[in-house]
């Protein structure tokens, strides 16, 4: 059973409304609100927190709710309002106090809760310590905080880079703790979300058979040693991998990254995006559906928004995420940076395909040739792996991707040279895109299939470094 609950509404859930949800622990919890007044809190007399409940958010994004929910919930049209209550797991009734809160809200205002069996509208009566020893709040997403580590304990199906989980990963950070994410063997990761705990020392930690816990993204066997999880060593002080995390047969499905570099000059005239909508329209027919900085994404598409929060935190980055519509998974992450040379985006696009969707790869190249006439181009690896189509990431083994094309920008091949960029020590024959005078060059490597791709790549890096 999750510990978060979910309240999605046609209205917005006004202070009354919310207030009545309050109500579900009865007159004796008290109320206090954290994160600047956009989390309210249901906490004990001594200031134990119950139930943290996130500021109401309106979701414009069609499908975004079945992407992290699952197919079978009932949901309002778009747009909706998506109102989260996250229980504190030190007490047995916070997620029944959790499942009142949401049933309350969605019975006032015709709406649905996720996960359905959690709701209801009884009053909750919960024991409370009366020893009068007042509690240190923790940040609303952590279950567990020591020295070394905030640990995060999620119980449902996808776990996403929400707003919970980014407020968390970014307090850790500022307080050198790491990041862990304990969650059953049944759930999967979004890639937001994996990406976020790539970095050293955050951790994915499953909870396997019996009693054992082992990595989610390295497979390691860990164990809880004192103030954070570490890996369980053998005789030869070796890294066990855990049996669990074994590779699932190949069901056919598979995974498209693009991966590509844009700079453009700084100006009051800069929009951003252009290059990823040219991608998504080139690789699914039609512009990104929504765009955001936390799961659930939920603003409709416009470069012209995320042209202006971009340039609202400059010179400090941005991370940007960017969903496509419901006939093809498709996700991208986008980091926005300020440098000396201009302004940059760093875009990862991933799509989903399954067993008898053909992957199109014949689109790569035209593609390349319009990102390099018109958005800024400097690189980008095309790559195929076999992983799952909805593009979650499950805990177990997953083979990496293998690079299918490169593409050199025309001011990257112009600094490396022409005549060096052209002519790469290999069986490659690059094709030229746009003017001769200011040409990209675009390297076939491989249909994806052949780990030699690898080597390919190797190699032609190589030869471009030498010739910088």
């Amino acid at each position: 059973m999750t510990r978060d609950v979910i309240a999605l509404t046609p209205t917005m859930p006004d202070p009354k409304t919310v207030l009545a949800g309050l109500f579900a622990g009865g007159p004796d919890l008290e109320v206090r609100t954290v994160a600047d007044g956009a989390v309210v809190q249901l906490c004990t007399p001594d200031g134990r927190t119950l139930v943290s409940v996130e500021a109401p958010f309106l979701v414009h994004t069609l499908g975004e709710a079945q992407r992290l929910l699952g197919r079978e919930v009932r949901l309002p049209d778009v747009p909706f309002w998506w109102t989260e209550a996250r229980a504190s797991t030190a007490y047995e009734e916070a997620e029944r106090l959790a499942g009142s809160f949401a049933g309350r809200v969605a019975t006032v205002l015709g709406g649905t809760v996720w996960p359905p069996e959690a709701a209801h509208t009884d009053v909750v009566s919960v024991a409370t310590d009366e020893s009068g020893e007042a509690q240190a709040a923790t940040p609303p997403a952590v279950d567990a905080l020591t020295d070394d580590t905030a640990v995060v304990i999620q119980d449902r199906a996808v776990v996403a880079m929400t707003s919970w989980l980014s407020d968390a990963l970014r307090r850790a950070t500022a307080d050198d703790r790491a990041l862990t994410i304990v969650t059953p063997p049944h759930t999967t990761l979004t890639l937001p979300t994996r990406i976020a705990l790539q970095g050293h020392p955050n951790r994915w930690v499953v909870q396997g058979p019996g009693s054992g816990y082992y990595d989610g993204l390295s497979g390691a066997e860990l164990h809880w040693q004192g103030t954070a999880f570490a890996p369980v060593l053998d005789a030869d002080g070796g890294t066990r991998v855990a049996d669990s995390f074994k590779p699932a047969p190949d069901t056919g499905e598979r995974q498209l990254i693009i991966y590509l570099r844009t700079r453009h000059d700084a100006d009051e005239s800069l929009v951003l995006g252009g290059a990823l909508e040219a991608a998504f329209r080139r690789l699914t027919g039609a512009p990104p559906a929504g765009w955001g900085t936390a799961e659930p994404i939920s603003l409709p598409w416009s470069t012209r928004q995320l042209t202006g929060l971009a340039r609202s935190r400059a010179p400090r980055p941005t991370w940007l995420l960017t969903v496509g519509g419901t006939e093809r998974p498709a996700l991208a992450t986008t980091g926005v940076t300020r440098t000396t040379a201009g302004v940059e985006e760093e875009i990862t696009l991933t799509l989903g395909y399954g067993a008898d969707e053909p992957v199109p790869l014949d689109a790569v190249q035209p593609l390349a040739e319009t990102l390099a006439a018109g958005h800024g181009l400097m690189s980008m690896l095309t790559s195929l792996r076999a992983a799952r189509r909805d593009l979650t990431v499950p805990p177990r083994f997953e083979p990496p991707p293998v690079p299918a094309a490169f593409t050199l920008g025309p001011d990257a091949v112009r600094d490396i040279g022409p005549a060096h960029a052209g002519r790469p020590p290999m069986n490659i024959s690059p094709v030229s895109l746009g003017p001769a005078a200011a040409p990209a060059l675009h390297y076939p490597l491989g249909d994806g299939s052949d780990y030699s791709g690898w080597e390919h790549l190797e190699k032609l890096m190589s030869h471009l470094e030498a010739g910088k």
